[in-house]
C-alpha cells in the first residue's frame, strides 16, 4: 500500500504545477492593470501617478515577462532585485516562492502574510466543511438505502422528490431564507451573523455553526443519495446476494453484511469531489453569514485583483482536490480487497 500512496503523491506534483501555471496565466489575461487597480482603488487612470504605478509594477515584477513572474512566484529562487545573486539580484533575499513555502504578502496589506491569513481562515472553513460533509453522508446514505430497498414505491418517489427539490434551491436563496426564518426577524432561535465569540460554550459554537453547515450540506443530499441507491440496487441483483437470500438469511442481514459494503464503493469515490466542492461553495455561505473563511478570502482577493491571494487559494483548492482523490482511493482499497491487492 505504501508504494501505491507514494506513486500517487508524486503524480500530484505535475498536477499542482499545471494548476498554478493556468491560474497565473488566467490572472494575467484578466482585463485591467493590476498596478492601477491596486493604487487607484477603482478610480480612473488620470488620478493615479504614473510614477507610482511604475514603482509598483517594478516591486512586484509586473514589468517583467510572464515566465519570469511565474518562476518568481513558484520559487524556490527569488528573482526580484533583492533576490538570488545568480539571477542578478542583490542576494538580500535569495529564496522565496511557493516551493520554499513562501506565499508572499497581500498587495493591499503588505504587512499581512498570505500564509498566516490562510491558516487563520482555514480554522473556520475546514471545520464547517467537515461538518457539512458528515451531515451530507449521514442524511444521504440512509435515504439512498431506503430508496433502494423500497424501489418503485411511494417512499422511493418521495425521497427523490425531497432531495431534488433541495438540490434546485440556490445556496444564496436558502441562506437568506434560513436567516429570515431563524434569525431575529423570524423565530429568533439562532444567530445568523458571524462566529461564536472566543471562549464561548460548545452549545453556543454549535448554534452559530448550524445554519452555515446546513446551507453547505443540503446540496449534496441528492447526488450522494442517488449514487447510494444506484450502487445498492446494482449490488442487490448480484449472484452472491441471491445466494445469500436462497440460504434463508434475513433481508436485513443480506443488505447489511453482503450488499452494503460493495454498494459503498461509488459513494466512497465521491469524497474526492464533494469535499473540495464544499470548500469552494463556502464563498457564498461565508459571505451570507459573514464568516472569515477561505472562500470569502478568495472572493475578496479576486475583487481586489490581489494575485497572491487568488493564487494561494486556488493552489489550496488544488491540494484539497488531490488529497480528496487520495483519500477516496484509500477508502476504495479498504472496502474492496481486490483493489488493495492489485
Amino acid at each position: 500500500m505504501l508504494p501505491y500512496v507514494l506513486r500517487r503523491v508524486l503524480l500530484f506534483v505535475p498536477t499542482l504545477l499545471g494548476i498554478t501555471f493556468l491560474s497565473f496565466a488566467l490572472l494575467q489575461l484578466a482585463p485591467g492593470d493590476a498596478a492601477e487597480l491596486a493604487l487607484g482603488g477603482g478610480s480612473s487612470e488620470a488620478e493615479v501617478s504614473q510614477e507610482s504605478v511604475a514603482r509598483f509594477r517594478h516591486a512586484y515584477l509586473l514589468d517583467q515577462p510572464i515566465w519570469k513572474q511565474y518562476l518568481h512566484y513558484l520559487g524556490p529562487f527569488d528573482l526580484s532585485g533583492e533576490g538570488h545573486a545568480w539571477f542578478g539580484g542583490s542576494g538580500a533575499h535569495s529564496f522565496g516562492g511557493l516551493l520554499s513555502g513562501d506565499l508572499k504578502s497581500e498587495i493591499h496589506r503588505p504587512h499581512v502574510r498570505v500564509a498566516d491569513e490562510l491558516r487563520r481562515r482555514l480554522a473556520v472553513t475546514v471545520p464547517l466543511a467537515f461538518a457539512a460533509l458528515l451531515l451530507g453522508y449521514l442524511v444521504a446514505l440512509p435515504l439512498g438505502i431506503l430508496a433502494a430497498v423500497r424501489a418503485g414505491t411511494a417512499v422511493d418517489r418521495a425521497s427523490v422528490l425531497f432531495v431534488f427539490a433541495l438540490y434546485c434551491v440556490p445556496t444564496f436563496w436558502a441562506g437568506l431564507l434560513l436567516q429570515l426564518l431563524f434569525g431575529a426577524t423570524g423565530l429568533g432561535w439562532l444567530p445568523v451573523i458571524g462566529l461564536a465569540p472566543e471562549g464561548a460554550s460548545p452549545v453556543e459554537v454549535l448554534r452559530h455553526a448550524l445554519l452555515p453547515v446546513v446551507c453547505l450540506a443540503y446540496g449534496s443530499f441528492a447526488y450522494l443519495s442517488r449514487q447510494m441507491c444506484a450502487g445498492l440496487l446494482e449490488t442487490l441483483s448480484s449472484d452472491y446476494v441471491r445466494s445469500a437470500r436462497a440460504k434463508g438469511l434475513p433481508e436485513r442481514s443480506v443488505i447489511a453484511k453482503h450488499a452494503l459494503r460493495n454498494a459503498l464503493l461509488p459513494v466512497a469515490t465521491l469524497f474526492a469531489s464533494v469535499f473540495p466542492a464544499l470548500i469552494g461553495g463556502a464563498v457564498i455561505v461565508e459571505t451570507i453569514f459573514d464568516l472569515p473563511g477561505v472562500g470569502r478570502y478568495a472572493y475578496e482577493g479576486l475583487q481586489q485583483r490581489d494575485y497572491f491571494v487568488v493564487m494561494a487559494t486556488t493552489t489550496l483548492s488544488g491540494v484539497m482536490t488531490c488529497v480528496g482523490i487520495l483519500v477516496s482511493d484509500l477508502l476504495t482499497a479498504a472496502l474492496d480487497p481486490r483493489i488493495r491487492h492489485g
